[in-house]
C-alpha cells in the first residue's frame, strides 16, 4: 500500500455517478469535481437538484461534470445511469440501495452507499460474494468515521473489555420541546429510531430495543443524553465478535428528546406508522444547516498488564466552504464516503469484494485530503 502521507498521483478522472443529490449528495458531488481527479454524473429524479450539484455558486456547471435523471425504483433507469461509470456513491434513500447495488454489479460498477440499515448492509454483503467489485457500504459518519475510530482504538489492548460509541447530529439552536431540528434523512431519522440495535453484551452478539439503554453526561459543560439506536455498529459486532465483552453504539441527543420520542413511537405507536410520523416530522421540525456533530468513543481493557482506557472525543462545526454554507452533519458524512472511496481508487483499500469499514486504517483516512475534515 502507498504511503497514506503522499498526494494521489494525477490520473485520468475516474467517472463516478452519485445518485441523489440532496443534503448530502450534493456535498460529495462538489468535493469530488473539486479534487479534479472524479469526472461526477450528478443523478436524482429532480433534474434542478442533479444540476444544482455540479454546479458551481455562479450557477455554471464545473469542468467535467454532468448531470442525469433517473427514478431509482426503475431498474432500465439505473442500468442507463451506471452504464460506464467506475463507481457509484448512493446517497439515495436507504430503502434503494439494494437495487442499486444489483444493477452496479450487473454494469461492472464498484458501490458505496451511507446506509445505516442492517438489512441493507447484509443484502450488499451478500451481493459481494465471488464479486471482482468493491462493494463498500455504511461510508458516512455512524456507521463510517465512527466505526474506524473505534477499531482503530479497540485495536490498542491486548485484552479488550468495552468499546462505547456516542454520536450526534445536533441543531446548535433548537426551539421546540424535542431540542431537535431535521439535520438529515427523515426516513433515516426514523429507521434507527424504531429498529432493533445489535450489540455486544456479556461477550455474546444480542439485539437490544430502541430508545432504551438510556444514559446522560456532559462534555464541555454541555449536558447530553445518549440512547440505543439501530445501524450506528455497522459491521463491528461482528468483526470484534469472541474479542470484546460489551460493545454498543447510542445516538446523542439534548436532554428530555428520548422521553418524547418514546410516547410518540411506543405509547402513540407511530413506530408502526412511519409514515404519519415523518409528516408529522416534516411538518412540525424545521431543517437546519447550523449544527454541531459530536463523536465520542472509548475502549477499555488491558494493556501491559495495566487496566487503562483511551477516548477520542471530536466536535464538527457547520460552516463555509467554496462560497456556500454546509452543515456539520453534510461535512462529516460527505467527507467520509468520499475519502473512502479515494481510498480505494488510490489502491489503499481491498479491490474487491465486501468492504468493511473497520479495514480502513485510521492514519490512512485522517490523512486523505477528504478524511482531513476531521484532523
Amino acid at each position: 500500500m502507498s504511503d497514506p502521507s503522499e498526494a494521489p498521483k494525477k490520473r485520468v478522472p475516474t467517472p463516478v455517478a452519485v445518485l441523489g443529490t440532496g443534503k448530502v449528495g450534493r456535498l460529495v458531488c462538489q468535493l469530488l469535481a473539486a479534487s479534479g481527479d472524479y469526472a461526477v454524473t450528478a443523478v436524482d429524479f429532480d433534474p434542478s437538484h442533479a444540476r444544482a450539484a455540479v454546479s458551481g455558486a455562479d450557477g455554471a456547471l464545473l469542468p467535467g461534470c454532468r448531470h442525469s435523471t433517473a427514478d431509482f425504483g426503475d431498474r432500465a433507469a439505473l442500468s442507463v445511469a451506471l452504464a460506464g461509470q467506475g463507481y457509484v456513491v448512493s446517497c439515495a434513500p436507504y430503502h434503494c440501495n439494494v437495487r442499486i447495488a444489483e444493477v452496479a454489479r450487473e454494469q461492472g460498477v464498484n458501490y458505496l452507499d451511507l446506509t445505516e440499515d442492517v438489512a441493507t448492509t447484509k443484502a450488499v454483503m451478500a451481493l459481494a460474494e465471488g464479486s471482482d467489485l468493491a462493494f463498500i457500504p455504511q461510508c458516512g459518519l455512524a456507521p463510517g468515521f465512527v466505526s474506524i475510530v473505534a477499531n482503530w482504538l479497540a485495536s490498542q489492548f491486548e485484552e479488550l473489555e468495552s468499546v462505547k460509541m456516542r454520536v450526534g447530529a445536533l441543531p446548535l439552536y433548537p426551539h421546540n420541546r424535542l431540542k431537535y431540528n431535521i439535520t438529515w434523512s427523515t426516513d433515516g431519522l426514523i429507521n434507527e429510531y424504531g429498529n432493533p440495535c445489535e450489540a455486544i453484551v456479556a461477550g455474546r452478539k444480542v439485539s437490544l430495543p430502541p430508545l432504551a439503554g438510556h444514559e446522560v453526561f456532559c462534555i464541555d459543560g454541555e449536558d447530553y443524553e445518549a440512547f440505543n439506536t439501530s445501524g450506528g455498529l455497522g459491521t463491528l459486532a461482528d468483526s470484534w465478535s469472541g474479542r470484546v465483552r460489551n460493545m454498543d453504539y447510542k445516538t446523542i441527543r439534548y436532554p428530555g428528546h428520548r422521553d418524547i420520542m418514546a410516547l410518540l413511537m411506543e405509547d402513540l405507536k407511530l413506530n408502526e406508522d412511519r409514515d404519519t410520523l415523518k409528516r408529522i416530522f416534516e411538518r412540525a421540525l424545521p431543517h437546519t444547516h447550523q449544527d454541531i456533530v459530536l463523536v465520542f468513543v472509548t475502549a477499555t481493557g488491558w494493556r501491559n498488564g495495566v487496566y487503562s482506557q483511551e477516548a477520542y472525543a471530536k466536535k464538527i462545526y457547520h460552516t463555509e466552504r467554496g462560497g456556500r454554507h454546509w452543515g456539520a452533519i453534510q461535512i462529516t458524512t460527505a467527507s467520509g464516503v468520499c475519502a473512502v472511496l479515494d481510498l480505494h481508487a488510490s489502491g489503499q483499500l481491498p479491490r474487491s469484494g465486501f468492504v468493511r469499514q473497520e479495514d480502513l486504517p485510521y492514519e490512512h483516512f485522517i490523512a486523505n485530503r477528504f478524511g482531513r475534515a476531521f484532523a
